[in-house]
């Protein structure tokens, strides 16, 4: 699980988060949501070691790992599902190694590191990142070009499939319906929803949410509120709490305004000082 346990978080002189509390459970499909600069991606910076909190703790298993689709992407010789394969590290490595133990004629070498390619289902691999790149809306042909000559809408789809591919506990995805046309979308979906670990999307794309989560995470007024549901569900909770809210506030406001006249009316009789003075008191504590 992803504990966060009083934790603060600036971004320069601005605040994002205040001793917030919140535990996250490993079977979660989370949406994150919030207005722009509140803090979203500041949490998946935090998740991934790129930042760290002013004060608080941001508690993640030590052996998880974690995937989140690259930013950026390199002009690379690479082609689009070779690009894609080598997102996932262990199967990079091992069919790195393998070249340099045919090329050596290394048998040992050779039947070793099939081994490990067959322990990590690496032989079925390539048909998967075709599949990726297939729902992604990806043809044949571009499947073959190489990376730098796609534009950058394909590259950033490229960095989805690449992340998708690799094999983690915690999968980050950062606006991942940008740059999908509506078939990758559905598709994304479903795929999505069958995904095995815990997921975090910050989207905001109401129905993409609304196909796959079963949390929200919503960043106000320097806090996280967790909802269970989807984002439908979400909203019509967060309206059910803001009417509750209201209601609060309006009594609270109606007890204010009965203290400070009875405050007004007997803070100079002797025989009323002392409970004016607790009703001074009775006000300052008030939030």
């Amino acid at each position: 699980m992803i504990r966060l346990k009083q934790l603060s978080l600036y971004q320069g002189s601005k605040q994002l988060l205040d001793k917030t509390s919140l535990t996250l459970y490993p079977d979660q499909k989370i949406g994150i949501v919030g207005k722009n600069g509140c803090g979203k991606s500041s949490l998946f910076q935090m998740v991934r070691g790129e930042l760290s909190p002013e004060s608080g703790e941001l508690e993640i298993p030590s052996k998880w790992r974690v995937a989140s689709a690259k930013q950026e992407t390199p002009a690379s010789e690479l082609s689009a599902v070779d690009y894609v394969l080598s997102g996932h590290q262990e199967y990079h490595q091992l069919t790195e190694a393998l070249k340099h133990a045919e090329a050596d004629s290394d048998g040992h070498a050779i039947a070793n590191i099939h081994a490990k390619l067959e322990a990590i289902n690496g032989w079925s691999l390539p048909s998967q990142a075709a599949k990726l790149l297939t729902g992604l809306s990806f043809t044949e042909e571009q499947m073959a070009t190489k990376v730098k000559q796609l534009s950058g809408g394909w590259r950033m789809r490229l960095n989805l499939a690449q992340a998708l591919i690799q094999p983690a506990e915690l999968l980050l995805l950062d606006e991942p319906t940008n740059h999908l046309d509506l078939e990758a979308v559905l598709w994304l979906q479903g795929f999505l929803r069958q995904y095995e670990g815990m997921l975090m999307t910050i989207s905001h794309d109401r129905d993409f949410l609304d196909s796959f989560t079963s949390h929200i995470l919503h960043f106000e007024n320097q806090s996280i509120f967790q909802y269970t549901g989807n984002y439908s569900s979400f909203e019509k909770q967060k309206h059910e709490r803001e009417v509750l809210q209201q209601a609060q506030f309006e009594k609270q406001q109606k007890e204010i305004e009965h203290l400070e006249k009875f405050i007004t009316r007997f803070k100079a009789k002797a025989s009323k000082a002392t409970q004016a003075q607790g009703r001074v008191k009775a006000l300052e504590k008030m939030d």
